[in-house]
């Protein structure tokens, strides 16, 4: 079985329209992206703020790039439901449940308990990465989600 991609048309060029906003993103991800957060772990925190924000870029990058990296796949089928799951860590166990509640914010704020248990998982530094990581990811998602600015590839 091949894989047929249908082109998806891009809805707003918002880089080549507005460059000037698109530089400080691309500079504010670069920064985020200078941690000391193992990189399989950012993926999966990518992966699973872009499936919950429903953008089919940023899912598609960031699973292609968690296996590219060599994260199982199995472990990226089942995120969705890691809390079932038994192939997490508890670290990541902890970036997950604060991503999603990070990224789900509008229903609920993110609760002291949450944070305790990130803490419980992380430095003090690594928990501030992580929770500008979270950020920035679910910015690009709300930019990929809504314009549409890149093709899949």
């Amino acid at each position: 079985m091949s894989l047929v991609i249908k082109e998806i048309p891009i809805r707003v060029a918002v880089g080549d329209l507005a460059p000037h906003i698109d530089k400080a993103m691309n500079a504010l991800d670069a920064a985020a992206r200078d941690t000391r957060l193992e990189t399989g772990l950012l993926e999966l925190v990518r992966t699973r703020a872009s499936q919950i924000n429903g953008c089919v870029y940023c899912v598609d990058t960031h699973t292609r790039d968690a296996t590219g990296g060599g994260d199982d796949p199995r472990r990226l089928f089942a995120l969705p439901v890691w809390r079932e799951a038994p192939f997490f860590t508890a670290r990541e166990r902890a970036a997950l449940e604060l991503t999603e509640a990070m990224t789900r914010l509008s229903e609920a704020p993110v609760g002291d308990d949450t944070i305790a248990r990130a803490a419980a998982q992380f430095t003090d530094v690594e928990l501030a990465e992580l929770i500008w990581s979270i950020t920035v990811i679910n910015a690009w998602n709300m930019l990929g989600a809504t314009a549409r600015p890149w093709p899949l590839s």
